[in-house]
Parts: structure tokens; C-alpha cells; sequence
């Protein structure tokens, strides 16, 4: 039986293929405040500028490709079992060849009814104004906003409960729920955390990283694997 592999990725994933990671320093998020661009609040209040904000996102994964730690990850599974929980909305993963990919947050290139979320639709273009879902509500990016309950949430727990060694890579570990889904990883598991600026150290189960993503990858592959 081939070891698990269990990938917990975010931004810092795709930040090497020029996506921007979720917000700078200063709070901002593509110079919009969370508030208004990532949350239900902000959608009632402007659903326009909303939209339109996405719809940016949207188009620049036009723009982007997957880099060497995706291309590496997704190579993986010719020895293991890889599974990849990501807290991105970019389908980076998917297009350099990893076929288990468990999006917590949603997806950029899907869209769902506002008023009955489980109508969802794939979508490439624009979403406008007067989009609508088969019942006659105005569709709305299909995002986890701040706020919003994470509905793979539980089938991403089952993932890392699973797993032979988890990987963390790409994210500072501060957004709940996803920031703590390696607590669910076995105790004879083994746990890497890939980041540049790591926000903990190597423990006794635990080794740390401190790297880019796909410099990080090539060392847990060349040492680690």
C-alpha cells in the first residue's frame, strides 16, 4: 500500500506563479479591505464592487501557470497517495497534474446561487450583475468569506486523519479553521512545514522548513521522502 501524502497549502503556494498572497502588511488585499471584498456584508453593501473584484482574480489565473513546488507535489503521486487540502481558490494544483485536490475555501473559477448554495455552476468569464442561478437569484463568487462556515470542512479533517506524513506549505497558520487541521494528523505521522518566514520551530514531530515553496519541496523530496 503506498504511503499517504497530505499537502496543506495556502497562498505562499502560489505566490511564486505571481498570484498575491491573501493581504500585505498593511491589511489590504489588492488595496480593498477585507471587509468589503471578502465577506457577505461587503456583497450585500456593493455587490458590484464585489464582482468586480473577483472578476480581476478570475483573470489573472488566465495569466498565471503552475510553479515547480505545484509541478513537484503533483509528480509525487507516481510513488504515493497524494492528497492536497488547499486553503487557495486558484486551480494552480489541479493544472500541474494533481488529481486530489480539497478546495476549503472555494473556488475562483466556480460560482453559486446567493440565496441556495449548493447551486454551483463552473464560470470563466465575468460575473455581472443579473447573472443569475436557475431560480432567478443573483449568482455570487463561489468563496468561503470571513464569517461563512468552511462546508469541507469535515472531509478535510477525514483527509489529514488519514495521513502518513502531512506537509504544511505556504501558509502562516493563522486563519481558523484551516490553521489547525495538522492537529489532526496521527501520532506516528509525520509533520513538515514549508515557509520562508516560519511562525514556529522544529520540534520533536515537527521539522521546519524555512523556504519558498518549491525550494522547500525539492528538499523534503531530496532529504525527507
Amino acid at each position: 500500500m503506498k504511503k499517504h501524502l497530505v499537502f496543506l497549502s495556502g497562498a505562499g503556494m502560489s505566490a511564486e506563479s505571481g498570484i498575491s498572497t491573501f493581504r500585505d502588511s498593511n491589511g489590504l488585499w489588492e488595496n480593498h479591505s477585507i471587509e468589503d471584498v471578502a465577506t457577505p456584508q461587503g456583497f450585500a453593501k456593493n455587490p458590484q464592487l464585489v464582482l468586480d473584484f473577483y472578476n480581476a482574480r478570475r483573470k489573472q489565473l488566465f495569466e498565471v501557470e503552475p510553479n515547480p513546488g505545484h509541478q513537484l507535489i503533483a509528480e509525487l503521486e507516481k510513488e504515493y497517495e497524494v492528497s492536497v487540502v488547499t486553503q487557495n481558490v486558484d486551480d494552480l494544483h489541479e493544472r500541474a497534474g494533481s488529481s486530489s485536490v480539497l478546495h476549503l475555501h472555494g473556488e475562483l473559477r466556480k460560482v453559486q446561487s446567493s440565496q441556495n448554495s449548493s447551486l454551483i455552476y463552473k464560470w470563466e468569464k465575468d460575473l455581472n450583475i443579473g447573472d443569475n442561478c436557475v431560480n432567478g437569484s443573483q449568482l455570487r463568487p463561489h468563496i468561503v468569506w470571513f464569517g461563512e462556515a468552511v462546508p469541507a470542512m469535515e472531509e478535510a479533517i477525514e483527509i489529514v486523519q488519514s495521513a502518513d506524513v502531512v506537509v504544511v506549505i505556504g501558509t502562516s497558520l493563522q486563519v481558523y479553521p484551516a490553521a489547525g487541521l495538522m492537529d489532526y494528523a496521527p501520532d506516528n505521522c509525520r509533520v513538515f512545514y514549508i515557509d520562508p518566514n516560519p511562525s514556529i520551530s522544529s520540534t520533536n514531530k515537527l521539522t521546519v522548513i524555512p523556504k519558498v515553496a518549491s525550494e522547500g519541496m525539492k528538499e523534503l523530496i531530496e532529504k525527507h521522502l
